[in-house]
């Protein structure tokens, strides 16, 4: 490809925002031929007999129309599943992705602004940006948990309209306090989300505290529940909060596909739940060959992957891609992750290789 292929017209630049223009576009490491514990996925995949089961339930999908009110089935479905709260309700996403996108979009007013800890998915920030909103970034504590006083003094100075607390974090994969989260809660003057994408894999969730605020949402993906390639989160809240989130949701953002796949898959809970506590042995597994690492310093995780530190994390990294184990190098995200590594829990065989490809890599 010539640069000039790639190089955007000069009579286009005016046409598209400066800011855009200086962005990144998220991006998807290539994975063809690698053992992939870079992306915090579910490794199992359905057992055949599934498989052949979901082939002929799609099939049968009329793909020729509209999604249509099968798409409610699946909101009770899921409203359900995570034991959703009177005077609830609940709204899909085409990935918790897009929620945070409506979000940003919804609360777009004069002057607003969105508010989280650092390091923190990615998403937050750039929904806000790309939505014209300030972001406004707090860092954590050297070990990764909430900084109560730093957190407050940016609430109080900032008043945002937002503020994200994913529960675990991502890429530390740590629950914080939840003292501390509740003063945060307190001193909101907007929204408050728990975003709980690692759910399955977490030791506590916020579900049963959510009915005590009017002003906090809760939001979860089906992705680390094993459908990743679906694409569907959703997000609860009380209900006349979630239907002025609601009105900015494109129409049909569920397809058939997506909601389909979904409803089989919680019909199918017990085989989704032996994979994730599969998943639990095989983190318990890890953490504790990483203790035994003296030159690797391992975080204690609640979720499907677990940060390390390492000497060289650039050295660490091309090693173990050139042992074909792709992980994800996330020491230039934010200086509190200077040589720091995210390792994705996989199956038994995948981590083998996976500590293997890291001893012989440091």
């Amino acid at each position: 490809m010539t640069e000039s292929s790639t190089s955007l017209d000069p009579k286009f630049r005016q046409l598209i925002r400066q800011d855009v223009q200086s962005m990144h576009a998220y991006a998807i490491q290539d994975s063809a031929g690698m053992v992939k514990l870079d992306a915090m996925e579910n490794p199992h995949r359905l057992p055949a007999e599934l498989q052949a089961k979901l082939g002929e339930r799609l099939g049968a999908v009329a793909l020729n129309r509209y999604p249509d009110g099968r798409v409610n089935d699946l909101r009770r479905a899921l409203a359900a599943h995570a034991g959703m709260p009177e005077g609830f309700d609940i709204m899909l996403g085409n990935g918790s992705d897009e929620l945070i996108s409506l979000l940003a979009m919804a609360c777009d007013v004069e002057g607003g602004s969105i508010l989280a800890p650092l390091p923190g998915f990615v998403m937050y920030a750039m929904s806000a940006q790309l939505q014209g909103l300030k972001f406004i970034g707090v860092p954590l504590t050297a070990d990764f948990e909430l900084d109560e006083a730093a957190m407050l003094a940016a609430i109080k100075e900032n008043q945002p309209s937002i503020i994200y607390l994913a529960y675990p974090n991502n890429p530390t994969a740590n629950l914080w306090d939840d003292a501390v989260i509740e003063k945060i809660i307190e001193a909101a003057p907007g929204l408050v989300v728990m975003d709980e994408a690692y759910q399955p894999f977490s030791s506590k969730s916020y579900i049963n505290r959510i009915a005590k605020h009017k002003h906090v949402l809760l939001m979860r993906t089906m992705s680390k529940f094993g459908l990743a390639g679906v694409r569907l989160g959703y997000m609860m809240g009380p209900k006349a909060l979630i239907a002025e989130v609601d009105k900015v949701r494109p129409p049909y953002n569920i397809s058939v596909l997506n909601y389909e796949c979904a409803l089989f898959a919680l019909a199918y809970q017990d085989v989704f739940a032996a994979q994730a506590k599969d998943i639990l042995a095989q983190r318990t597994r890890i953490f504790d060959a990483l203790q035994a690492l003296p030159t690797v310093k391992a975080w204690k995780s609640d979720a499907n992957m677990i940060l390390v530190r390492v000497p060289d994390a650039a050295k660490t990294f091309e090693g173990m891609r050139s042992r074909k184990v792709l992980i994800k190098n996330v020491s230039k995200m934010h200086p509190l992750l200077a040589n720091c590594l995210r390792l994705t829990v996989g199956t038994a065989d995948e981590n083998t290789q996976m500590l293997a490809a890291l001893k012989e890599s440091l």
